[in-house]
């Protein structure tokens, strides 16, 4: 065992899934309190650590499943670089931290941590062996990251968003499965890697994935146009990103379904488009929510 294995069995590239946290000092419009920004970091570096126990845990389980996969199969555990008890040590580690480092900001912050590792040691155990479940136990947890991120700066959020937010990780989830069908390839090599394959199939996940992507969108449409969000921003601008968020979901489907990446986070690292399409909606979100209500008087000074 060597320090990479400790680090790569943690996967950190994966804690960009924790941009979430953050996500509430945007829409909630935050992003000028020091102290907020203090509290935000401090609960997305909680989920950072409590998500790299929840993903060291889940190897542990899976150690001798993942050796049927083309790619988990170099993971510390599955080919031996690591030990199973110096894996669980780390894993404590992670999970006690994350607590801490929560309970410092919050002690409401720290029981979303502790029911967000509550929720992935169950998915970890036998949750994910439930079809259905086990994307909705995916999804839920990017839930309680965005909560996490509401608690911890004390803002409301529309329901609307977590509503986006729910579907939207229900379309990742699918795309994943999709995706891993696709990579594995054989079916008894599926059933082997993850039994829960065999429960699902490309024409299933592709209604799954076009259902759970229309609501997120439609949700995100509906956010964009409540009287909360136009009394909130002075406009109901967002959603113009509509053509922006449209091409960033269906990109998203159409490389997932080629099986191109092992998952959601390899792809929002390595995809180009997809990560300019995010830049591009981002861009668009910050100078709407900050000069939106100026943009709208202007407009209708010139053109009304």
């Amino acid at each position: 065992m060597d320090t990479v294995s400790l680090v790569t069995i943690a996967r950190p590239h994966h804690w960009v899934k924790n941009v979430v946290v953050l996500l509430p000092l945007v829409f909630g419009q935050q992003m000028y309190r020091a102290d907020a920004w203090a509290a935000a970091l401090a609960a997305a570096a909680a989920f950072c650590l409590a998500s790299s126990g929840a993903y060291v845990i889940n190897d542990i389980k899976d150690r001798v499943s993942d050796r049927a996969h083309p790619v988990k199969r170099n993971r510390p555990l599955p080919s031996g670089q690591m030990g199973t008890r110096a894996a669980l040590i780390e894993a404590i580690l992670f999970s006690a931290g994350a607590v801490i480092l929560a309970q410092r900001v919050s002690v409401a912050l720290m029981g979303t941590v502790v029911v967000f590792l509550l929720l992935q040691l169950m998915y970890s155990l036998f949750l994910k062996h439930v079809a259905l479940i086990d994307v909705i136990c995916i999804a839920l947890g990017f839930v309680l990251r965005a909560a996490a991120g509401a608690i911890a700066i004390k803002v409301l959020i529309s329901p609307w968003l977590f509503i986006c937010m729910f579907t939207i990780c229900l379309f990742m989830g699918f795309c994943k499965r999709y995706g891993e069908i696709v990579m594995v390839g054989d079916a008894s090599d599926a059933e082997e890697h993850r039994p829960i394959l065999v429960e699902y199939n490309p024409e299933l996940l592709t209604h799954l994935i076009t259902l759970s992507a229309a609501i997120a969108v439609v949700s995100f449409l509906f956010y964009g146009l409540s009287e909360t969000t136009v009394a909130q921003f002075g406009t109901n601008y967002i959603v113009y990103t509509l053509p922006v968020t449209v091409y960033a979901v269906f990109r998203f489907a159409m490389i997932s379904m080629k099986g191109l990446y092992e998952g959601p986070a390899d792809l929002i690292w390595r995809d180009r488009p997809f990560q300019a399409a995010v830049c591009v909606w981002a861009i668009m979100v910050l100078v709407i929510i900050r000069y939106g209500r100026d943009l709208s008087a202007w407009i209708h000074s010139v053109f009304y």
